[in-house]
């Protein structure tokens, strides 16, 4: 039997959560927090998604207010019994001078599962994001399965980012090719939005040989990434969101190779021989 469940989080500016309501497998835990953020965990309750579900997590910061929400585990797309494809939609809003940290873990895409997310992201003009997201295509040695992702963010009502990314049995050719993800397993992305990068925006370029930083026309950056495995995929990240959203980050201009002068003969000197 197919679930359906919808989760719910809201954040007030004085450190409290009024709303904090689990759902089926999405069960929201308060925790610890190290800084000046309320966190939130998400703990898995029961194996989901699998086919035929339809999982919805809500989270609204209100103006002034912290929030970070990451997760116990990673997420396992599994296959139903009847071969539909789950639904996975997040629906993040963040008021003005709030900031959003959001820090789940990676979703693997089992083989012969077919998951379908779509996180929509409405920003204030003054609000702060931090998201990561991050794809692992299918277990240690089996093939993948099918999942197709869909990110939509908004900053005070005007588009600033909507890509969709599709992988797997079904989704276009050349999707695990050399001009997509290169035979690479494991596939993220780090969306950074903060008011200071409109002054100073970031300027793209390669992070090491594997991640790219692609500033948006707008204040925010986005860092996308392939590796071989989860663990490489979150150590690109975990640097990339060092350097772009630290609490006096200067936006990181990519190292360029130096540039090379002719050399300029020595002079000659009379009586020298040379």
């Amino acid at each position: 039997m197919s679930v359906r469940a919808a989760a719910r989080i809201v954040a007030d500016a004085d450190g409290t959560l009024p709303v904090l309501e689990s759902a089926g497998p999405l069960a929201l835990r308060r925790t610890r927090a190290t800084g000046p953020y309320a966190r939130v965990t998400v703990v898995g309750a029961m194996s989901a998604p699998l086919g035929g579900d339809h999982l919805s997590l809500e989270a609204t910061v209100r103006d002034g207010a912290r929030l970070l929400v990451d997760a116990a585990a990673a997420t396992v797309s599994l296959p139903g019994a009847d071969g539909a494809p789950a639904r996975y939609d997040v629906r993040l809003t963040v008021g003005e001078g709030a900031e959003l940290r959001w820090l789940p873990e990676q979703l693997i895409a089992a083989h012969r599962s077919d998951l379908r997310t779509r996180t929509l992201v409405d920003l204030a003009p003054g609000a702060r994001l931090v998201l990561r997201e991050e794809q692992v295509l299918g277990r240690t040695g089996e093939p993948p399965g099918t999942l197709a992702t869909r990110l939509t963010v908004r900053r005070g009502g005007l588009p600033l980012l909507d890509q969709e990314l599709a992988f797997g049995p079904g989704a276009p050719g050349g999707w695990d090719g050399g001009a997509v993800l290169g035979g690479h397993r494991a596939v993220g992305q780090l969306l950074v939005v903060r008011p200071e990068f409109e002054d100073r925006p970031v300027e793209a370029g390669l992070l090491g040989g594997t991640a790219v930083l692609t500033p948006l026309a707008g204040p925010g950056a986005l860092v996308t990434a392939v590796a071989a495995d989860a663990r490489r995929l979150r150590g690109v990240l975990d640097e990339a969101s060092a350097a772009l959203s630290g609490p006096w980050a200067i936006p990181p201009r990519p190292s360029r190779p130096p540039r090379t002068r002719p050399r300029t003969p020595a002079p000659t000197v009379p009586g020298s021989g040379t």
